[in-house]
């Protein structure tokens, strides 16, 4: 059993290094076809500063306001709690009660932090 082990071990590693090994020289032959391939002149126009489409150092440019990055934050972070239902569907079957009861907690704090950003007006957009 120690042996198995042991072996598994080594083909692990050795894989791993080949992985790195491997994706390391697609990496440098991309750079070097980028460098060969490449255009070589520069253009005057390709060599201004841009700001996101509008005209150079505009006068008029108005950031967003903090609401959006608070509704993009809550988005990301809701979306990404989600992300964990996919796990314990798959064990759920062999979890039955365990897992609907970690699952019905997990829910709860999902769902008291929903009602927590409904509350303090998270969502209202003014």
């Amino acid at each position: 059993m120690d042996k198995i082990f042991r072996l598994n071990i080594k083909t692990t590693v050795i894989e791993l290094f080949l992985v790195f090994i491997v994706f390391g020289l697609v990496g440098v032959l991309l750079l070097f076809l980028n460098a060969l391939l490449g255009p070589k002149r520069t253009n005057p126009l390709k060599e201004k500063p841009f700001e996101c489409g509008s005209p150079y150092l505009q006068k008029d440019i108005n950031p967003f306001p903090v609401k959006f990055y608070l509704v993009a934050f809550l988005f990301l972070l809701f979306d990404v709690e989600v992300v964990f239902f996919f796990p314990w569907a798959l064990v759920f079957r062999d979890m039955a009660g365990t897992a609907l009861i970690i699952m019905a907690a997990y829910l709860a704090v999902l769902i008291l932090g929903l009602i927590y950003a409904w509350k303090t007006g998270a969502f209202e957009w003014d």
